[in-house]
C-alpha cells in the first residue's frame, strides 16, 4: 500500500491522535498520495472527456433490432461514445480470414448507426476463436464455434500476430467510425475471466506490441488502447511497463469501480513515475441498485436507484476538469438477471439514473454534492457524521485552537454516509473539525465547531 498522506506533526508537549478505517476494495485502490495531485482545483480542462455508455453490441446476440435500440438509447443519452465487446471469437470462428456473415451484419449495423448518431463505438476486442487459442488440450478437446465464451476463449491467442491481423481488419473496415480499438479485457482480473494463464503481463504485452503496429499500418488514426486494468495499485501496469509496452499504445484503459476517483489519481502517479504521459480511459464504472433486495452484487455494494443516480452525476462532474481523462464510460445501459448495473432495468423501464446520466452527458460541468458535517456529544465523546460525494477517500482532522491533534482517513458506506466517534482524551468542547474529500480538496470542507 503506498502514497498514503505524511501526518503533520503536533507543537511540542500535544497529542497527536491518527485513525485509520480504509474499506478493502476490489480493485486494490491504494490511499490518497498527496493533495496536490488529488485536488480538482489542481487541474482544469476546457473541455470534459469523452462521455459515453457501455452497451452488449454483438455479444449478446440480440441482433440488428437490438443494435438499432441500444443505439437510439445512446442517443437519448447525449453519449459521445459507446463500448461494445466485438468478440473475435464470433466474428472470426472457423479460422483466419473467416468472417462470419452473420456476426459482421450486426458490427457493420453497429457502426453505421452509431456513425449516423454521431457516436463514436470503442470496440473492445476479446475472446480468442478455438482455433486460435492457447488453451490446454483438454478445453481445446471441447472447443467449438458454437460453444460462445467457454474456457478456450479466455486464454489468449498462440500467436498475437493472427490478434493484430483481425483488429487491423476492424481497423480498416470502420476506420474512424472508431472511438478506439481496446485490446483485450481485464488481463490482471483474478477470476480469469478472460484472461486465464501464465505470465500474464508478458503474454498481454506481446499482443498489445503486435496489434498497435498493425492498426496503425491500416489506419493510423484510429486510437489504440491498452491495459483494460482493474487493479489501481500498479503492480501489474509496472509488470507491462517491464515487458515492454511502452510506445504501444494511445490511452490507458482502466474498469475502477470501488472509490472511482482515488484509483484514477493512484494509476496516473503510477504512470507519471515510470514517465507515461497518455491519458487514461475510465472504460468502465458504475454503481449497481440492488439494494435493499442484496448487499452485493459482482463483489460491489449494492446500492438504492436513487443512490446510483446521484453516483453517476458526481463522478462526471468531478472529472469533468481533469485532462488526463479522455473518456468516461458508464457500465452500463440495461441491467441483466444476474446485475443491475444498467440506468434501464430489465423490463426496458427508465430508472433514475437514466435521467442523471443524459443530464451529465449533454451537460458534465457541475459541482459534486458537498460534505456535510453534524458534531454531537454523546456519552463522553464527540461524534462526527455526515454524508459526502462517492469515489474517493475522506479525511476529518480535529483541531484545538490551530494543534491539529487527530486524523481519520477512512471511506464513506453504501449510503455516502459516514459516522466518527472521537477519542475521548480530546474532550467534548473546543474543538474544531474539518472533513473533506480528497479529490475535491480542503477547499470543499465543511467545518463545524463544538
Amino acid at each position: 500500500m503506498a502514497g498514503r498522506p505524511r501526518t503533520r506533526t503536533a507543537g511540542r508537549g500535544h497529542l497527536l491522535l491518527v485513525a485509520v478505517a480504509i474499506s478493502l476494495c476490489v480493485s486494490c485502490c491504494v490511499a490518497p498520495a498527496g493533495l496536490a495531485q488529488g485536488t480538482a482545483a489542481a487541474h482544469s480542462a476546457a473541455t470534459a472527456p469523452l462521455g459515453g455508455v457501455n452497451i452488449p453490441g454483438i455479444a449478446r446476440g440480440e441482433g440488428l433490432a437490438g443494435v438499432d435500440r441500444e443505439i437510439a438509447l445512446a442517443r437519448a443519452l447525449h453519449a459521445k461514445v459507446v463500448r461494445a465487446e466485438v468478440p473475435w471469437s464470433e466474428l472470426e470462428p472457423l479460422g483466419p480470414n473467416q468472417i462470419d456473415p452473420g456476426a459482421l451484419a450486426i458490427t457493420d449495423r453497429l457502426m453505421s448507426d452509431a456513425a449516423a448518431a454521431g457516436i463514436g463505438v470503442i470496440a473492445l476486442v476479446e475472446s480468442t476463436p478455438c482455433w486460435a487459442s492457447s488453451a490446454p488440450a483438454s478445453l481445446l478437446q471441447t472447443c467449438s464455434p458454437a460453444g460462445g465464451f467457454n474456457g478456450a476463449a479466455s486464454w489468449p491467442p498462440r500467436e498475437p500476430a493472427a490478434y493484430a491481423a483481425f483488429v487491423a481488419y476492424l481497423a480498416q473496415r470502420y476506420g474512424t467510425d472508431l472511438a478506439a480499438i481496446e485490446i483485450w479485457n481485464e488481463p490482471d482480473q483474478a477470476n480469469e475471466a478472460y484472461f486465464a494463464g501464465p505470465e500474464k503481463p508478458q503474454r498481454y504485452a506481446a499482443i498489445l506490441r503486435a496489434a498497435y503496429p498493425a492498426i496503425k499500418q491500416v489506419n493510423p488514426r484510429v486510437p489504440v488502447l491498452a491495459g483494460s486494468l482493474v487493479g489501481s495499485n500498479g503492480v501489474f501496469l509496472r509488470a507491462l511497463y517491464a515487458a515492454g509496452i511502452k510506445g504501444f499504445y494511445d490511452g490507458l484503459s482502466v474498469h475502477f469501480y470501488n472509490l472511482a476517483l482515488g484509483s484514477l489519481r493512484a494509476i496516473h502517479e503510477t504512470q507519471l513515475a515510470n514517465g507515461d504521459t497518455k491519458p487514461l480511459w475510465l472504460n468502465e464504472f458504475g454503481w449497481t441498485s440492488c439494494w435493499p433486495k442484496q448487499r452485493t452484487q459482482q463483489e460491489q455494494a449494492c446500492v438504492t436507484q436513487a443512490g446510483q443516480a446521484v453516483n453517476l452525476t458526481n463522478i462526471f462532474h468531478a472529472l469533468a476538469h481533469t485532462p488526463y481523462i479522455a473518456a468516461e464510460v458508464d457500465y452500463g445501459l440495461q441491467d441483466s438477471s444476474s446485475e443491475d448495473f444498467g440506468v434501464l432495468n430489465t423490463a426496458g423501464r427508465r430508472k433514475p439514473s437514466f435521467a442523471a446520466l443524459a443530464g451529465v452527458l449533454a451537460s458534465p460541468f457541475g459541482s459534486p454534492s458537498p460534505v456535510s458535517l453534524r458534531l454531537s456529544r454523546r456519552g463522553g465523546h464527540v461524534v462526527a457524521s455526515g454524508s459526502g460525494p462517492a469515489g474517493d477517500y475522506m479525511e476529518l482532522e480535529a483541531f484545538r485552537g490551530r494543534v491539529l491533534r487527530y486524523r481519520a482517513l477512512f471511506t464513506l458506506n453504501r449510503f455516502n454516509q459516514y459516522s466518527i466517534t472521537l477519542p475521548h482524551v480530546l474532550g467534548t468542547s473546543g474543538l474544531q473539525v474539518r472533513v473533506y474529500q480528497y479529490w475535491e480538496g480542503q477547499g470543499k470542507a465543511a467545518r463545524k465547531r463544538i
